[in-house]
């Protein structure tokens, strides 16, 4: 995978969030759902995905929408968020509750496919627009989910291969847990990784229960 510079380096997820008002943070999502900055570059034209709400407890940093998301416009709408879902242990309706769980991607908008096949990376102007003001406005999260090695290599400190960041979760709880991401790729991945159902799911789990005040 090829690294993308997304001009983060100086924003950490830790501190100076100031909170605003829901009315503020709905102003802000609806900006965010009219923007327009990628037009030229994307193939099926804007279509910001992105949940957000001012009390959500945790934190899903992804990747970007894929093209069914993108015709949804529902984040995570697909057998990746399904699998994602079955990870977190929680069901359709907490994981869609913004009160509960915001669900932010590295790009917001299908980036298109790749001359190899696949997606295409994430728009790198996404996040140094947006990330900040969202973050600062949803000063009760708990736990960030870093899914996929450009949210890892935008937020985790000394990130590397994505194995080592995920092999390392327990370095990083109880306020980051990096994963895979949870496409149909990563099943020969965690047949080949054993530890990651043994060792990281349970302490997600128990983390994200601890967060939706389950514990």
């Amino acid at each position: 995978m090829a690294r993308v510079g997304y001009g983060l380096s100086s924003f950490s997820l830790a501190g100076g969030r100031c909170g605003m008002t829901s009315d503020g943070l709905q102003a802000l999502h609806d900006e965010i759902r009219g923007c327009a900055i990628c037009a030229a570059e994307l193939p099926l034209g804007p279509r910001p995905v992105v949940q957000v709400g001012n009390t959500a407890k945790v934190l899903i940093i992804g990747q970007a929408p894929g093209r069914k998301v993108h015709e949804s416009g529902v984040p995570w709408n697909d057998q990746s968020g399904q699998r994602l879902r079955r990870w977190l242990g929680i069901a359709a309706e907490d994981f869609y509750d913004n009160g509960k769980i915001a669900l932010v991607p590295m790009g917001f908008c299908y980036p298109g496919v790749a001359p190899r096949g696949g997606d295409l990376p994430p728009r790198p102007i996404c996040a140094p627009t947006w990330h900040r003001r969202l973050f600062d406005a949803m000063p009760d999260i708990e736990l960030t989910v870093l899914v996929g090695l450009y949210a890892q290599r935008a937020y985790l400190t000394g990130a590397g291969r994505l194995g080592a960041n995920v092999a390392a979760f327990a370095d990083h709880l109880p306020r980051l847990c990096p994963l895979p991401h949870p496409s149909w790729r990563v099943v020969g991945w965690m047949r080949r990784n054993p530890w990651f159902e043994r060792d990281v799911l349970p302490a997600l789990r128990a983390r994200v229960a601890v967060c939706l005040g389950r514990k």
